[in-house]
């Protein structure tokens, strides 16, 4: 065993008599001898004669080493000792662990979101060639795909008091392992259609309690003037995720088959729980000290806290949160978002198509250019917002302005595109995607807004609002199609409602929201 030689606070270190271990009743001690030998106080390390050092290594074959106080046998004999001393403090691996811990789990939280919309937007290429192999009808097809809304709707509010029981890091990668697993499943289950209209809605289930448990994990992590760029920087991953979903898929299904796609995107997701893993470890080492004054407690909770707590997680105040003219603006802003958004990613392949006399080919590589620029565009306006908020503007008067960029923007460019201009097929295609893309200000205008009126409720907040913005996947879907056979107009299927609800959002935003801080309590 190693012993621990001490010395008195008076003793001088400068100068030390070189020293034999010997080997005593099962003990060592220390024996001078006539060489001398310094202990450097910096480094530690004993500094002898080549002679000595031959001496000890051939009567006890041991290099001890001083680390602190404290004399080793044997070099790496216990972990972790001596590593400083060899000069390798300087070493960190892997690259990124002296990195904030909140910025790991930013960085990590948009990765899972850029894998979320590979997911949602590969069934939307493979349905082509399912429907071919399986003969489904269009119907059919049809409710396919809106059966992963059905799921991404009812898992919000779940998903959000979830969130605040246990805490958004836990929510989000059991949601990742949800919708990953259930992608893989999608071939096995293709042919049954119970079983894939099943297999969708867990799929929208997983990905459904994301935003809430993002949102979470934001509210507890990051201060106000980060929160811009942090909320950009997670939800940006969807643009990302639809960009290398519509760019990967078509090459798959070619080479390998539309069932590779799923395989493959499924064990993305499955790998990134398995890496997740990794950096939820260092969770601990989170310093509240780096954050504002309004947040929450950012340490993690254990279990044990987390059940203590579930009693009263119950007892969430929902009659305050529908009492508030904010909570009732961010909700309608919501659905008009979502209308506009949902309508556009369905429909907007087949309008570049049919409408533009595009090839599918054509308009399959045009559907990629807004989500493209909105990750452009996303950068952008958090910079922008949280300079504002830094300096010194109202963070109310900030949403406002960065949500009433969101909605005005594609609403005039939907109503130059609807107008007959005579405009070529390719100034089109700009217009609207320069519309679409303005759009993805929101995520420094409402999608921030639940931190801000109230860390503590944030992702049940986010929960609410996005329950509501799921509708329009379900229902503005379908009444497009309806109303484009009805009717045979795109400018009246799909354009006038999305600018009514673009409209009409812009106008109850300016006058009801607010990212004043806000006490929610329970009225009996």
């Amino acid at each position: 065993m190693a012993k621990l030689f001490t010395f008195r606070p008076d003793t001088n270190l400068s100068c030390l008599s070189q020293h034999k271990f010997r080997r005593s009743s099962n003990k060592r001690f220390l024996k001078p001898s006539s060489s001398p030998c310094l202990l450097n106080s910096r480094s530690l390390k004993v500094s002898c004669s080549i002679r000595e050092k031959e001496n000890i290594a051939e009567n006890e074959r041991i290099s001890p080493i001083v680390t602190g106080l404290k004399v080793d046998d044997e070099l790496g004999e216990k972990p972790g000792i001596g590593i400083e001393k060899l000069g390798l403090e300087n070493l960190s691996w892997p690259p990124w662990k002296n990195v904030p811990q909140r910025y790991k789990l930013i960085g990590t939280t948009s990765l899972a979101f850029v894998i979320c919309n590979m997911d949602k937007v590969n069934l939307s290429i493979a349905i082509i060639p399912m429907s071919h192999q399986f003969g489904w009808s269009s119907s059919v097809a049809g409710l396919v795909q809106s059966s992963f809304f059905w799921g991404y709707a009812l898992s919000q509010l779940p998903g959000g008091w979830l969130s605040k029981i246990f805490g958004g890091r836990i929510v989000l990668q059991f949601g990742v392992l949800t919708w990953s697993l259930a992608t893989a499943l999608v071939p096995v289950v293709a042919g049954f259609m119970p079983g894939l209209v099943f297999s969708r809605i867990l799929v929208g289930i997983g990905e459904g309690v994301s935003p809430s448990a993002a949102t979470d994990l934001i509210a507890r992590l990051i201060p106000l003037e980060e929160r811009s760029r942090a909320v950009s920087f997670v939800f940006g991953g969807l643009s990302v995720g639809s960009v290398l979903g519509l760019l990967l898929a078509p090459p798959l299904i070619e080479s390998f088959g539309w069932e590779s796609v799923f395989y493959m995107f499924g064990l993305f997701g499955i790998m990134w729980f398995l890496g997740f893993q990794f950096v939820a470890e260092d969770q601990p080492s989170i310093n509240s000290g780096s954050l504002s004054r309004s947040q929450s407690n950012p340490k993690p909770k254990s279990w044990e806290t987390s059940m203590e707590e579930f009693g009263g997680s119950l007892n969430v105040p929902w009659k305050s949160f529908f009492q508030s003219k904010a909570v009732w603006a961010m909700i309608y802003a919501h659905f008009c978002g979502s209308w506009g958004h949902y309508c556009c990613l369905s429909w907007l392949p087949t309008y570049f198509s049919e409408e533009l006399d595009l090839n599918l080919t054509e308009a399959a590589w045009v559907s990629v250019l807004p989500p493209l620029a909105s990750v452009v565009v996303t950068s952008f306006a958090s910079q922008f917002a949280d300079n504002l908020i830094s300096n010194g503007v109202d963070t109310t008067v900030v949403r406002k302005i960065c949500q009433t960029i969101a909605f005005l923007s594609p609403a005039a460019c939907m109503i130059l595109s609807s107008v007959d201009l005579g405009l070529p097929p390719w100034e089109v295609v700009t217009i609207l995607t320069a519309g679409l893309a303005l759009s993805s200000f929101a995520l420094s205008g409402l999608y921030c807004t639940h931190q801000d009126i109230s860390p503590e409720y944030a992702s049940i907040l986010l929960g609410i609002t996005n329950t509501v913005g799921a509708v329009p996947g379900i229902v503005g879907v379908a009444l497009t199609g309806f109303l484009l056979d009805s009717t045979h107009s795109w400018s009246m299927s799909l354009f006038a409602p999305s600018i009514f609800f673009y409209l009409t959002g812009t106008i109850v935003w300016l006058a009801f929201a607010s990212s004043k801080p806000q006490t929610f309590k329970k009225i009996d």
